[in-house]
């Protein structure tokens, strides 16, 4: 074998010796930002941080395969990540848990309504129940941190148009909300009632966080008349 055979094979080698250690440390860092957040990590954070050009994507991916068997689980939520127990060792968790305050039927209600139907305003959703939503309906959502205001319908009056969170998505154990069940799961849960109308369908709730063509971003002024801030100007106490 010619000599630069295999000085070329060597330098192949050594390519690929490099990649690998890459990787291993991309991993490696990536394992590290998750696990010390409480909160799921963006991909763009994890991005910053990692060394060269990976793919933090592909990243991601193989370490979720490497904890697939194990206790916990990295998990996907919407475009971040976290480590969350694994779903069928929950309940060792939740026995020494205090128990979560449950729901009102109007809070599980209007929460599915904006999932599905989201962006939604106040309106729209006491329209689809018939029936008026309290605004303590809306606070115990907001407060729980699975509701949001959007953004400003350009309609009449420019109601508040509200939508789901990160932290929903999360909670339920989405990877996004294309997971939400369809029709036939909910049926199979029995959520839904046999007899329903044959023309009754789920909407396919919006992919993405961004504004839509009737949406107006929430403004400064906007969150002050919403009461969600103090009047600039105002003297604090």
């Amino acid at each position: 074998m010619d000599s630069r055979d295999y000085i070329g094979r060597d330098e192949g080698e050594g390519a690929s010796r490099q990649n690998f250690q890459a990787e291993m440390e991309a991993e490696r860092i990536a394992e590290a930002l998750v696990f010390a957040s409480a909160q799921p990590v963006s991909e763009a954070f994890i991005a910053d941080r990692l060394p060269g050009n990976l793919n933090v994507r592909a990243v991601m991916l193989r370490i979720k395969e490497q904890y697939a068997p194990r206790g916990v689980n990295l998990v996907q939520v919407d475009d971040a990540w976290a480590f969350r127990t694994a779903a069928d060792l929950s309940f060792v968790i939740r026995r020494d848990e205090n128990e979560i305050k449950k729901l009102s039927r109007a809070a599980l209600e209007v929460l599915a309504i904006i999932a599905y139907h989201q962006p939604v305003t106040r309106a729209e959703i006491e329209d689809i129940r018939g029936v008026q939503t309290s605004r303590g309906t809306l606070d115990v959502l907001m407060e729980a941190g699975w509701v949001r205001f959007r953004g400003r319908r350009r309609t009449p009056g420019r109601p508040v148009t509200l939508g789901t969170t990160r932290d929903f998505l999360d909670h339920f154990g989405l990877e996004e909300l294309r997971d939400l069940p369809g029709i036939e799961e909910l049926k199979g849960a029995g959520l839904l009632s046999g007899r329903i109308p044959a023309n009754f369908n789920i909407p396919s709730p919006l992919m993405s966080d961004e504004l839509t063509e009737d949406e107006d971003p929430i403004t400064q002024m906007d969150l002050e008349e919403l009461g969600l801030l103090a009047p600039r100007g105002a003297s604090e106490d």
